[in-house]
Parts: C-alpha cells; structure tokens; sequence
C-alpha cells in the first residue's frame, strides 16, 4: 500500500538549497552548513546566482540550471521570490519544498498552495524552521541546535518551542527520529505527519505542539489511527483564546483520538524522557523504594492524587542505607508480582553516594533476569551531587527525573494513555430501539423555519423535544399576571412561572424563573415581578409573555445542564454539567455518541467534579443520562441545522430524565454548517439484498455494537477459511482484535457486514468483507470472509460488488487483496470481478488488483 505521498519529503535522494549564501548571518548559509555536516549520502546542490561555489560545494546560478530534479528544495529566500521560485521548482519536477520565509499575506498562501497542487509539490511551511531527520543525517533547518537520532518524533508549530526542546534534549542526550517545524502549514498539516510517522518503524512516540488546528476531522482520524500503536502526546497553547474555540473541546478531542494532553514544558520534558527509554507500559502498579520516608510519601501522594495505584506502602529503607541494602529491596521488588514499575528514590547521602549508587545499580538491573518485566524509573533528588548519578541513568538509557513530582507525572501520562487505549477499545451496550421520529422532527423544524422562528423557546422546542424521544414538562403561555393565576389554578400547583422573551437568552440575567409558587397570589406576585425586572434591565427587550409549568413532582433530583453548541474548530460538540456552569466550566464530548463514550463523559463530570452528586440525595443513573446524551447525539446527526440546544435545566432524578427549560436554535436555510470532526455512522451505505436460497440479508457498515456477533460469526468459519484469510492458524479472536475488526474510523476504512434478515440466521453476521484505504486515497487494501456453511449461496459476490461500488465512490484509486492460490474460490470470483490475478507460486501468495476507475459493477 502507498503511504501518503510524503516520502520525497522523508526520504529524499537529493537536496537543493534555494537562496545559498556565502554570508554567515543568512539562513541560506545555516542552512547548507547544516546539510554538510550532516551525514547525508546524496548530492546537495547550492543555488546562488552570484556565486560559483557556497562552503567548497559547486553552485548553480538557477533552478534550471541544477542538473537534476531534486527531491526536497528548501527555500532560504526573502518571501516576495518564494512564489516565482516554487513554479520553476514544479517545472523542474522538485517532489517537497520547505519554505522558511515568513509573513505570507492569506492570498499569497493560496497561490502558493495551488502551484504546489498544480505541480504535485508537499510544501512545509512557510515559517518553518526547517526540519532535522537525524537518523539520516539530514539536518535541513536553521536550528542552532542539532538532534541525535532516537525513537522520538516531535512536530511544532513554534520555533521558539522547537529550539528550547533540542536544547533541553541536546543536554540530556536523547535522540529524535523526525524533528518538523509546520510553520503556517499551508500544505502539509499535523495529519499527514501523523499518517506518515505511525508507519514509521524508528518512532516509538509523537510529540506535538500546537498553537491552532484547522482540519479538526483529518487530525482527529489520523491520530486515533497513530495512537493505537504509539503514544501521542500534545502540548497546546492557546488556552484563553476565543478564536481556537474552548479548551474543553480540546481536551474532549484529544481523549476521543486516544492521545494525551500535558499542560506544560515541565510535564513533557519529564514525559519525553520516559518515551525515550522506557519499555512499554506492564500495568498501574507502582512501587516506590527511597532512602527518604519524605521524598517517598511526596511520590505517593501525587500518584493518588492523580487517580495512580500504589503497589504497596512507599519502601522506606532509611537514610543511612548503603549500596547493599539497595540491592536487597530492590531484588525483592524485582522477584514478586505485587507491583508493574518501579520508581527509585535517592536523597544525597554519606552513605551510599549518588554516582556510585547509581553505577552500582545500573549494573545490576542490566543483568538481572527479570527487570524488563517491570518499568524502572530513578529520581536522584537535589542538583550539584546528583548531576552525575542522572547523567549516568541518562546513558544506560534508564529513565531519570529531578523530582519525585516529575517521575510520577511522567509515570501518569503512561498509565493515562493505557486507559485512554482501553477504553477506545471497550464495546459499547447493544443499541436501543430508535427513539427519533425523523419525520415529526423534521416537519416541526420546517415549520418553524417557515415562519422565520430561529430561536425557539421551551414551548416552541417541547414538540421537536418529544419527536427525539426525550421528557419534557408540559407548558402553558399566558400573556400577564392575571392569567398566569388562572392557568396554575387549572394545572394545579405547585408550578414554576418562566419569562417567554427572543432578546434575553439567558432568564437567570433577569431573575425570569420563579419556582414553587404555591398559591395564585404567589403566582401573580411573581409574574408581575418578572415583568417589571425585564423592564428596568433591558427596556427594549421584546416580551412574548410568560410560561406556566407544573412543577416536576419528584423531589431530590440533580439538575444538570446539557448544551448543544457550534465549535469553531471541531464543529458540533456536547457539553455537560451541573445547573448554571458556564460552557468553559463543563466536560465536552465529540459526536457522534454511543452508550460507552456517554458514559466517560458523564463519569469524567463526577470525577471532575463538574457534577456533585453529593448536592442530591437520589444517585444518579448514569444509564439514563447517557442515554439522553445519545438521543440528542443522534438528533444533532440527523439535523445539523440544529446550531444551539441548551437544556438547562434537565432534572435527573433516579432513572427519571426531564427537561424543564430548552432553548433551540436553527441555522438559517442555505447557512453552511459545520461538520462533524468525527465521522458518524453512514446509514446511506445500508442496502438490503436477496440471496440465491431467497433469503434477505442487509449489507451495511459494521459499528462498535457488532463485537459480540461478530465473536460469533468467526466462531462458524471452518479452520481452514480462517487460515486462508488471515495466513496463519488463528484460535479464538480475543477483545483487542475484535474491537480493532468491529470500531473502525469511517473516513479511512471501510468494513460491511451481511445480516441475516429472516429465518434462522436472522439478526446473526453471515459474512464480511473491508478495506482499509492508504491515506492519499491512490489505493485499498481487501479482505472478505463468509461464513463457511453459507458459500454457495452468492454472499461473496455480493459483498465483494459491494465493496468495490464503495471504492470506486470514494474515489480509491486501486482495490487490491491477497489470498493463497488454494483459495480458487476467491481467485476465480476475483476474475469475473475484473481483477488482475499475479499468482506467485513460489511465495504461496495470490495478488488481486483492481483500478476502480475503470471498473464497472
């Protein structure tokens, strides 16, 4: 499968360097020096039009004069040539460009992107630093810093942030395998880097830093693709600005793609160091060993503080203990099974000395025959006698931190990202029955567009509430004091009186919400002071009246705030909290939503304490919240013109879910939305289909909620189909792999399922068959199986059509597959389909390729 068009970039052959100097103060001249100390092994060629020769390397006066098509140009050029520069690189057939110039005008970063897509150009930058691609020796940035190779790859926007990293790494002697400055990114972004370097062997983890995101949906997928198999962690800026949208939203996202958030320098040093040399995560359990009861309870309790599992009490072998006594508590620790990591605390000490502790152990864990069972980490506390000790760790490649705080932080992160994994992972309950009337919805909807109503109040909403399957308290509009007394007299009491007004958005602005009015006296007191409060705070405020309600019967309940809202950067988002938390306070969640995923939302707000369910009597239902935050995921799927929905507040009592203030707002007709950053379920890919026997199947996407039928499907596949679509012999498909086959991310793979629709397979997969798409799209790797008792009966055909119909929509390029020649079943389906067949006897393998663009199904 081809990658994602970046390996000119990546792996470039040649180099030119665009504006080469002579000048020392120039980047052109930084540049080429870099380049040649590097130990690059293809030709790098200099462009100066005055000069002949730029650091002993030959000079070329022009682009066309280079006497081949570099790979990778850099341009070290003031901006206003950059533009003229690139069209002769595209002419010259350059493959990646980075520009390092900086303050490029918005129309100019458009001509640039569309020379760079006329000509098939991957530009970096402009306002990049450069990058360094250490293991190759290739050091194509201004950097005054160098990086050594390694298995971490760092990505920033900030080349501020970039050179303080190298700096900071340079002295603790930890390597890179990618170091990307994106600049203003104007072509290549965060997600093809993702896409590139999760395939990239050498990078064990990926460090970001970011200012802003622009294509929330192509990070988000790429990411969640990357995260499954290396850690991610993001450091973002940023916080407190409006115009990249709420910081929740940030942290909400970062969780769904299964990445990790570290809030500052301190936290992602101390994190880069643990990726750096520690082995994969065992498990939580952490035990502390120290020669100090302080530093060891200090380690402890930021680790519970932060939701960590101590392995047992902190060891506390006291401060006179020597190299020995070390040893000893050391080896016990390492001979049991009561604990996963290890952390080493060392204040300085007369009697065992830091520099020959720290020798003396890194010996005897380097040949101690279980300590790669365990996660190692050292903290050698204070400065001038540690120095050394941590240097040492440094180089035997164990990881070290100044602080207990900092090795525990970094320990954390591990341990969070092990969680975010598992939870991505976890299925979610089965779905419930359809609660969403789209027709009614949509037919209030229009309504109400109809009649130009864009803000619709409790009343207006109550309606489009209900078709979503969701409680609402019935309402009642009056116009005056009056016959708001008359109103509750009929509904009977007590009952709640709400200000009905378009230009106040918020009643609490005005005390507009009276509760538990008991009497009609109450009532009319209360309206009238409704009335004459909206008078005095807002004069020219429109007031539609008032609304009556009766009071929710049940007592004890919490009330909780749901919202609905545009994010300027992710699109749709759900926000959640306690009554009266404003949207920066709440936890924020991406749709589309499923049981499981509601359900981290929800218990991230107790956990937060962004919901005190201590306030109530009653426990919450987590269920039934989450399935109201469900309800209203799906609605916000079915009707993106639903720009705001606040239900504030919902009172959850019990299992008992009811709104008791909404307020809906509608984009106008033709108003471009935006979209999901996450692609929902694609219910238009569903079609039913008949086989042979006249049985009814369904063909559709598989979703998360299939892993337990899917368990089942694999289960009636005979060993030998099993063999032959997995090349090897495979037993029971535990949950890891079945919720890698079962929770796919639409927009880059593609899995469909046949299900039984009638007789005895109802309800039951009879057979499936994917694709997963490289990320340019040029290509698409297949797979189909089906059921072995079922063959026969055409479901191979009809899935393989399918699946072919589908690449061919996407616009993949080329499906391609692979099977053994035994398999002559798929091998002659694979013919009448119009595939290439290449049968390699000598390998034991069938390649199967298709263009889809010029086959017809």
């Amino acid at each position: 499968m081809k990658q994602s068009g970046l390996d000119r970039l990546f792996k470039p052959h040649s180099i030119a360097v665009i504006g080469a100097s002579s000048d020392p103060q120039k980047a052109g001249h930084v540049v080429i020096r870099h380049l040649l100390a590097g130990q690059f092994q293809g030709p790098i060629l200099p462009v100066a039009p005055r000069s002949q020769a730029i650091a002993g390397v030959l000079a070329y006066p022009d682009i066309e004069s280079l006497p081949l098509s570099p790979d990778l140009a850099i341009v070290c050029t003031r901006r206003e040539r950059v533009l003229p520069l690139i069209e002769e690189l595209g002419k010259k057939g350059t493959g990646a460009a980075i520009i390092l110039a900086a303050q490029f005008s918005t129309d100019e970063r458009l001509r640039l992107k569309h020379l760079c897509q006329q000509y098939g150009i991957r530009l970096l930058g402009p306002n990049s630093m450069g990058m360094l691609l250490p293991g190759q020796g290739i050091n194509a940035s201004f950097s005054p810093i160098a990086a050594t190779p390694g298995q971490v790859a760092f990505l920033s926007q900030s080349a501020a942030v970039s050179t303080t990293i190298l700096d900071w790494a340079k002295q603790r002697e930890i390597g890179f395998s990618a170091f990307i400055s994106l600049g203003d990114h104007c072509d290549i972004d965060f997600g093809q880097l993702l896409d590139q370097l999760s395939r990239d062997g050498t990078t064990r983890a990926i460090l970001i830093y970011m200012d802003k995101l622009h294509d929330a949906r192509h990070f988000l997928s790429a990411a969640r693709a990357a995260s499954r198999n290396k850690p991610i962690l993001i450091l973002k800026s940023g916080r407190h600005d409006p115009a990249n949208g709420l910081d929740n939203v940030y942290d909400a996202a970062i969780r769904r793609a299964g990445m990790l958030r570290v809030r500052d320098t301190h936290e992602l040093f101390a994190t880069v160091e643990t990726l750096s040399h520690s082995l994969t995560l065992k498990g939580e359990r952490l035990a502390i060993l120290s020669n100090g009861r302080g530093l060891a309870n200090m380690a402890a309790d930021v680790l519970l503080s932060r939701g960590g599992k101590l392995a047992m009490p902190p060891l506390d072998i006291g401060s006179d203990a020597d190299i020995e006594a070390y040893k000893s508590a050391l080896e016990t620790l390492l001979q049991g099974d009561g604990a996963d990591a290890i952390l080493l605390i060392h204040a300085p000490s007369l009697t065992a000395r830091g520099v020959t502790l720290a020798s003396s152990l890194i010996d005897f864990i380097k040949q101690h025959p279980r300590a790669r069972r365990f996660n190692i980490l050292t903290n050698w506390a204070g400065e001038y006698s540690a120095q050394e000790g941590r240097r040492l760790f440094n180089e035997a490649g164990i990881p070290t931190y100044r602080t207990p705080e900092s090795a525990v932080t970094a320990f954390m992160h591990m341990v969070e990202y092990r969680r975010n994994q598992k939870q991505l992972m976890e299925t979610p309950a089965s779905l419930q029955g359809d609660r969403l009337d789209v027709e009614r919805c949509q037919q209030l909807l229009g309504q109400a567009l109809d009649r130009q109503q864009r803000v619709l109040d409790t009343h207006l909403a109550h309606p489009i509430l209900q078709a979503a399957g969701l409680s609402t308290l019935a309402t009642w509009i009056v116009s005056d004091a009056i016959e708001a007394a008359l109103t509750a007299e009929q509904i009977g009491y007590p009952v709640a009186v709400k200000l009905r007004s378009p230009d106040i958005a918020h009643k609490s602005d005005v005390h507009g919400v009276m509760l538990n009015l008991r009497t009609s006296a109450e009532v009319a007191l209360a309206a009238d002071a409704i009335l004459d409060r909206v008078r005095q705070h807002d004069p020219g405020a429109r007031i539609e009246g008032l609304l009556v309600q009766r009071m929710a019967r049940r007592s004890g309940g919490l009330e909780i705030r749901i919202r609905l809202q545009q994010d300027p950067v992710f699109g749709p988002v759900i926000l959640l909290g306690e009554s009266g938390a404003e949207p920066r306070e709440m936890v924020a969640a991406l749709p589309p939503l499923n049981q499981a995923l509601a359900r981290y939302q929800i218990i991230g707000a107790l956990k937060d304490g962004k919901i005190r369910e201590q306030a109530s009597p009653v426990r919450l239902d987590i269920d039934a919240l989450g399935q109201v935050l469900c309800q209203l995921s799906e609605l916000l799927l079915a009707f993106p013109e639903i720009q705001e929905l606040d239900l504030h507040p919902l009172q959850a009592c019990g299992e008992e879910m009811v709104i008791l203030d909404a307020r809906l707002v509608l984009a106008e007709r033709g108003q471009q939305v935006l979209p999901l950053a996450i692609r929902p379920y694609p219910t238009e890919l569903e079609e039913g289909a008949w086989l042979k026997d006249q049985s009814h199947v369904l063909l559709r996407p598989i979703r998360p909620e299939d892993e337990p039928a899917h368990k089942q499907f694999v289960r009636q596949v005979s060993d030998e189909d099993r063999y032959k679509r997995f090349f090897a012999d495979v037993g029971e498909l535990g949950h890891e792999e079945l919720a890698r086959m079962t929770q796919i991310d639409y927009d880059r793979e593609m899995a469909f399922v046949a299900v039984g629709q009638d007789g005895p397979f109802s309800q039951q997969i009879l057979g499936v068959v994917r694709a997963i798409a490289s990320p340019d799209q040029s290509d698409a790797e297949f797979a189909i199986l089906v059921r072995s008792d079922l063959k026969g009966l055409g479901l191979g055909k009809l899935m393989m059509e399918k699946i072919v119909r589908y690449a061919r929509e996407r616009g993949i390029g080329q499906l391609s597959g692979m099977t053994m020649p035994s398999n002559r079943g798929m091998i002659n389906l694979a013919k009448r389909l119009g595939f290439k067949i290449d049968i390699q006897l000598e390998d034991g393998i069938v390649n199967m390729e298709l263009p889809c663009a010029d086959q017809v199904v």
